[in-house]
């Protein structure tokens, strides 16, 4: 009985399995092998019972499933796989590595289940494997990505994506899309609230008390007094200058090339980067195995791995978990810090004494 409760205050995480042609099928199945996992949490995966069956081998044979309604009946118990069923995908209609629409409505049918369980407080967080926004867009769901999809769903009128790892967390003002059309969407209000909505959840998720926050510039050398362009100064700075009047701890616009070393390094804890690779390429080098996708600024908290979905190894038995346990992990954190967080704002009763 006590075993019970103590497993009760665990939070429920949901996992969605993503594209079944790609690699989220094997490392969902690796990662759960982490006994670890089940002291933080109840993982309960939103996927496809055919599928992750073929997938066992290997190691993987050594699992079970324990098919459920509802999370609340999760046994969370290690090397068996809580699973809600949220497709029934014929053996042999889904090929790894060969991705097709049918696949497409699937992955995207796991999404909009665990978000209206997050939503509904059925569960506590969710954790998204890897997609393909091509075939999601094929599917009927004319997304950017995971990001957006979940944002509208939940009712977000602002998120940000950042990638967190070890040594360095990286929200973006810009994602998915083309380089030459970054500078005409930097405007200092997209900014600004990409560096709010960032410093309020290094508070709230990540817990830190009087976060430091570096923004990086667009042009080379911040531009160079106009040399390589008025961004920096015209567009970022205002941004920055607006958030410091705000009482955050912000310096910037920081010219990139050294910006990322200093964050790594230890003074700064978080870096508010303009376009995707400007951010990602220094997370992915420092931090490739390990780091995860976080969109900030959302009711419910949603992390992922950060990879795509290897078509190229998919069904090879040689895909990497240390991402999706990452991300499972951090789910957990953020969690237990905002759970940590609302108790520290609950009005206490006065003292019947006082």
């Amino acid at each position: 009985m006590e075993e019970d409760r103590e497993l009760s205050r665990l939070p429920l995480i949901g996992i969605t399995m993503g594209d079944p042609a790609g690699i989220g099928p094997e490392i969902v199945l690796k990662a759960l092998l982490d006994e670890e996992l089940y002291g933080l949490c109840r993982p309960v995966v939103l996927g496809d019972l055919a599928v992750l069956a073929s997938t066992r081998s290997g190691e993987l044979h050594r699992r079970t499933f324990h098919l459920i309604s509802s999370p609340s009946e999760a046994a969370s118990v290690a090397e068996t796989v809580d699973l809600i069923e949220a497709s029934h995908l014929h053996k042999g209609e889904v090929l790894a590595g060969k991705p097709t629409v049918d696949g497409g409505r699937a992955m995207v049918q796991y999404i909009l289940m665990a978000v209206e369980m997050a939503m509904a407080g059925e569960i506590q967080g969710m954790v998204t494997c890897p997609i393909n926004k091509e075939i999601m867009h094929q599917a009927g769901y004319p997304y950017g990505g995971h990001t957006q999809l979940i944002a509208h769903l939940s009712g977000a009128a602002d998120s940000v994506m950042m990638l967190a790892g070890a040594r360095l967390r990286v929200a973006l003002v810009t994602v998915h899309c083309a380089l030459k059309e970054v500078p005409g969407l930097l405007t200092a209000e997209r900014i600004y609230k990409t560096i709010s909505i960032t410093m309020k959840a290094l508070q709230e998720d990540f817990g830190f008390e009087i976060p430091r926050l570096a923004v990086a510039a667009l042009n080379p050398h911040g531009g160079e007094a106009g040399l390589f362009g008025c961004e920096d100064e015209k567009t970022i700075r205002p941004a920055v200058i607006r958030a410091c009047g705000e009482g955050m701890s912000v310096a910037g616009p920081l010219p990139s090339d050294t910006l990322f070393h200093k964050a790594a390094s230890g003074e700064f804890d978080a870096v508010v980067a303009m376009y995707h690779d400007q951010g990602l390429i220094p997370v992915k080098l420092l931090d490739f195995s390990d780091a995860v996708n976080v969109t900030l600024g959302l009711p419910i908290v949603r992390t992922s791995v950060d990879h795509g979905t290897a078509y190229d190894i998919a069904g090879t038995g040689k895909a990497d978990a240390s991402s999706l346990k990452a991300a499972i992990k951090m789910a957990a954190m953020i969690i237990g810090n905002r759970s940590r967080k609302r108790e520290m704002l609950r009005p206490r009763a006065a003292s019947p004494h006082a």
